[in-house]
């Protein structure tokens, strides 16, 4: 979709890890959690590792159907495979926990939360700069968040801090 203003894959890396560190936070602070937050934050950082090699592809298409989803999984990997290559022996035990993490820990769920909120997000953005290009995927988007809003923590951020990215500096001061 045309952006008004680019991301690229370290800017979304890096808004997906704060928001993963503020859910990890929330839910540690308000909701008796035992979240590692460290963990959730490195998880966050390395999310979209193998899009460093391959790129990314439109949500549409890469959700189009099982098939194209699953074969660019497997592109992913490969890209990941590849890049821990570059790495010495002892060292890429360590990233290959990051690069695939276990997704049955709650760390992993957080992680995933953040990640559509971070595409939410960059919706609300290109939406209050005008462009409706993303129109749809923010409906789209907002079903499939409505799913982590089980979550305390992602319930919680919706509450209390969604609505500040649709703000100037101005109307947050």
């Amino acid at each position: 979709m045309r952006n008004i203003q680019e991301e690229n894959i370290a800017e979304h890396s890096h808004q997906v890890a704060v928001i993963a560190h503020a859910l990890a936070v929330v839910s540690n602070t308000y909701f008796h959690g035992q979240v590692d937050v460290g963990k959730v934050v490195l998880m966050a950082l390395y999310h979209d590792a193998g899009e460093v090699v391959i790129g990314d592809l439109p949500t549409p298409v890469k959700y189009f159907n099982p098939q194209i989803n699953l074969s660019y999984g497997q592109i992913e990997d490969v890209a990941k495979a590849k890049l821990l290559s570059f790495l010495p022996e002892e060292l890429s035990a360590e990233y290959k926990t990051f690069f695939y993490p276990d997704e049955d820990t709650y760390e992993y769920k957080l992680v995933k939360a953040a990640d559509k909120l971070a595409a939410y997000v960059k919706c609300l953005e290109e939406g209050t700069a005008g462009n409706r290009e993303f129109d749809q995927a923010e409906k789209s988007i907002k079903k499939e968040l409505n799913k982590y809003a089980q979550l305390p923590e992602v319930a919680w951020f919706i509450d209390n801090c969604l609505d500040a990215f649709t703000k100037t500096l101005d109307e947050l001061g």
